[in-house]
């Protein structure tokens, strides 16, 4: 029995993701959370034939806490989504809504997996760790941000570049640091199966496709005019990353995945702050997924001299962002 409740159900993320994780086997009992609509989203998505059986809760009667009762793993796109001109940070507006969702997380499951997707993450996982803390149930194995998003867009624009987008599901691309612009870290020279070495070689291809990877957010946004952000693709990365957490704790198979996750968490940390050369308490890394969440922290490994470069620029955006959401003082209410 493993029970996952989505917090902003009803959003752009919220509603397709919730349709995924309705059609994963692993879930019996899906509550979805939200200020509007979540009661009817349940509804509709409780007419689907597998096996989780849906309810919907609104904020009265302290509904945050009723839905989240008795979680396994929560997963949290709640917030408002960017609109052009905006930077992820911008969406920092964000942190008082992760600030209430953690309390009440905190008061009704405080052992679930929390997978945070709202955004700015680099900002408000900070934000989720410091709420648990106050409430005396903070556990860094149980905390992610989700990051996949980045690791899906490396795959599918790799293979475009390389020619063969059909082959996009066969190439892995560790992504690492942050989740937003210059933070985030493709390592092409990690990527299995290669890149061939004319694109890597060629400063212009490379750094063309490294863009493309940090900034495929802005190109969603732009397209969708002012109509949301990346909310389908999101949905999906969000929903692989909940399946993996969940074959890790429930289903008996471990993975390897990049999370963005306290580095505390694991001994491991120590070995990747060495390799970053900064003291972050948050990275985003490779992280081996066990029965408890985080069962290590695993070294980032050998990157060539561009990849040192992007390192840099993405220590240097990374620790004002932690230190803001390590910092925020919430006023949180539902």
């Amino acid at each position: 029995m493993v029970k996952a409740v989505v917090c902003g159900a009803a959003g752009g993320i919220g509603q397709p993701l919730s349709l995924l994780l309705k059609l994963n086997p692993l879930i019996t009992e899906l509550s979805l959370y939200d200020v509007v609509n979540a009661v009817g989203v349940a509804t509709d998505l409780s007419h689907i034939a597998t096996p989780a059986q849906v309810e919907g809760f609104l904020p009265p009667d302290n509904g945050a806490e009723r839905a989240l009762k008795g979680a396994d793993i929560v997963v949290i796109p709640a917030g408002v989504p960017r609109k052009p001109g905006m930077t992820r940070d911008d969406l920092f507006i964000n942190a008082g809504i992760c600030a209430t969702l953690a309390q009440a997380i905190a008061n009704a499951a405080p052992k679930a997996f929390i997978l945070v997707i709202s955004n700015p993450v680099n900002s408000t996982v900070p934000v989720f760790a410091e709420t648990l803390k106050k409430a005396g149930v903070y556990d860094p194995k149980r905390l992610f941000g989700v990051t996949t998003l980045d690791i899906v867009r490396a795959s599918t624009f790799v293979a475009t570049v390389v020619g063969k987008p059909q082959d996009a599901p066969k190439y892995t691309i560790p992504v690492v640091g942050g989740h937003s612009g210059a933070t985030i870290l493709p390592l092409l020279s990690q990527s299995e199966p290669k890149i061939p070495a004319e694109i890597l070689n060629d400063k212009e291809k490379r750094d063309a496709l490294v863009n493309r990877i940090q900034f495929g957010g802005d190109e969603v946004v732009k397209a969708k005019d002012g109509a949301g952000s990346a909310t389908l693709s999101m949905a999906q990365a969000g929903a692989q990353f909940t399946d993996l957490v969940l074959q890790a704790a429930f289903g008996g198979k471990s993975s390897v995945v990049q999370s963005y996750v306290f580095l505390g968490a694991d001994a491991g940390g120590e070995k990747v702050k060495q390799e970053i050369g900064a003291d972050l308490h948050y990275f985003s890394v490779n992280v081996k997924l066990g029965p408890s969440g985080i069962e290590q922290i695993l070294p980032i490994g050998a990157i060539d001299e561009q990849e040192k470069t992007l390192l840099a620029a993405a220590v240097k955006e990374l620790g004002p962002s932690i230190d803001k959401g390590v910092s925020f003082k919430p006023q949180p209410k539902l």
